[in-house]
């Protein structure tokens, strides 16, 4: 597999939105996010995404099939649920970049694509002006039913690009799990590293 990873011009995002959103619904349908997702809303959310000054989107491609994706922007350009905690703790969110979804097909894994899509965003955050960057990960129980039994969590991987847990800083966002009739809150750890 000759996979290409490239940062696309803001100009190209919009014509990438459907296969993203396809994207983001068959990887966050995996544990840990369990996410029963909806093709109008992840048109919405990339739509808004791409609006933001300075975003970024890193694409991970197999010929021309989108086989992996990772979204950055300012974190003030986030939804509330993300930047709140941090104006709580009197952060400044003008100078960190908030690196959201990083999703890649199971069978290209383990290849280094991860690492190029940590090396892509960390260098539009630099280049946007911001000295952190910050992300954060669903927190489900070590014994949920439908944890499977050999999953990995990405700790040891983050930690090695230099992000520790920030464990003061929290928030809470709802979507709909598989199975479920409605959107419950799901509490989300962030973590953080200095550019």
């Amino acid at each position: 597999m000759a996979v290409t990873v490239e940062t696309l011009p803001t100009a190209r995002i919009h014509a990438a939105i459907d296969a993203l959103a396809a994207l983001r619904i068959a990887v966050f349908r995996e544990w840990p996010y369990l996410y029963d997702g909806d093709l109008d809303y992840e048109r919405g959310y990339l739509a808004e995404f791409a609006a933001a000054p300075d975003a970024v989107l890193v694409i991970a491609r197999d010929d021309d099939a989108i086989v992996g994706a990772a979204t950055a922007s300012p974190l003030a350009a986030q939804k509330e649920e993300f930047v709140a905690p941090f104006m709580a703790r009197g952060w400044d969110v003008g100078r960190t970049f908030y690196f959201g979804e990083s999703v890649l097909l199971p069978g290209y894994r383990g290849q280094g694509i991860g690492h190029a899509f940590f090396d892509h965003r960390e260098a539009g955050a630099r280049a946007a002006g911001a000295d952190t960057a910050a992300f954060c990960a669903v927190q489900r129980p070590a014994d949920h039913p439908l944890r499977p039994a050999d999953y990995r969590p990405l700790d040891a991987f983050w930690m090695s690009r230099g992000y520790a847990r920030v464990e003061w800083l929290t928030t809470s966002f709802d979507w709909l799990d598989i199975g479920d009739a409605q959107e419950t809150p799901h509490p989300m750890q962030f973590w953080a590293r200095d550019l």
